[in-house]
């Protein structure tokens, strides 16, 4: 490989928030509970139900925002993300896709080079989906929407990092903030603290971005630098070979250490 390539690395961090009840409803957000047992026509989206919105929710937003050093937007509203997904019973998602409640911020981390900052676009808030349970000896899949309704906020970083160590500091930094506001357990292994990674390369001097990929499915610090690598060899070797890559969003198998396309990235348009 004679060209020397730099990665380009921007993430979608989604943070389940701290509260007793969801998002929209007085369903509770406990972990663990049994399937579909904390649900009720609201989260479940049955017809004619309304959402009211949970005051907390607005006050951890405005709280992490602030702690990374956002702007908070004095005007801010929801927006209904339409799509279909089995896990998801509206076939939207209240989401705040045009007036995030927190904008232009910035974290701190450290590298061997020094104290680099890592720019935030946005902080806004939405409500979580269901969880599919596949069940492989059956056949079948099973939807329990137990998580469904659960506030996020989705913390939408700037394409600024060059490295799994660098995104790894970022993380770590951005879980520390968050737990000691007491917005969030930050806990990946129970999924209330997950990272898709946006990911592309581009020759080394070169200003321009190259295609991305969207890597989900990553639960964990180690699947995530392991996504970086595999992702990272990927699309080297798909340039050295003269091949386009393809914008797409992508799972990661920690298993196999691979990566499985699942759709072509949706554009503003398919969402309505």
């Amino acid at each position: 490989m004679s060209r020397q390539y730099e990665t380009v690395i921007g993430l979608e961090v989604h943070v389940e928030l701290a509260t007793k009840t969801k998002i929209f409803c007085s369903c509770s957000t406990a972990f663990g509970g049994a399937p579909n047992s904390h649900t009720c026509p609201v989260c479940t989206g049955m017809p004619g139900s309304l959402p009211v919105l949970n005051k907390q929710v607005v006050e951890y937003a405005a709280a992490v925002g602030l702690a990374t050093n956002c702007t908070i937007t004095q005007n801010c509203k929801f927006d209904r993300k339409n799509y279909f997904y089995p896990d998801n019973p509206q076939n939207y998602q209240i989401s705040q896709l045009y007036y995030p409640i927190c904008r232009d911020g910035w974290v701190e981390i450290d590298t061997p080079a020094g104290p680099k900052k890592i720019g935030i676009h946005e902080i806004h808030m939405e409500e979580d989906a269901g969880k599919l349970i596949h069940d492989e000896w059956e056949d079948v899949s099973l939807v329990d929407f137990n998580r469904s309704g659960v506030p996020l906020i989705e913390i939408v970083s700037e394409p600024d990092m060059r490295s799994a160590d660098e995104v790894i500091a970022y993380l770590d930094k951005l879980r520390l903030i968050i737990q000691y506001l007491g917005a969030s357990d930050c806990k990946l292994q129970e999924g209330s603290m997950r990272a898709d990674v946006n990911l592309s390369v581009r020759e080394v001097g070169s200003e321009n971005l190259g295609t991305r990929t969207e890597m989900k499915n990553l639960n964990s610090f180690k699947a995530i630098a392991h996504a970086i690598d595999g992702e990272r060899e990927r699309q080297i070797e798909l340039i050295e070979m003269g091949r386009p890559v393809i914008q797409e969003t992508r799972r990661w198998d920690d298993n196999k250490e691979a990566s499985f396309a699942m759709r072509s990235k949706e554009a503003a348009q398919d969402y309505r």
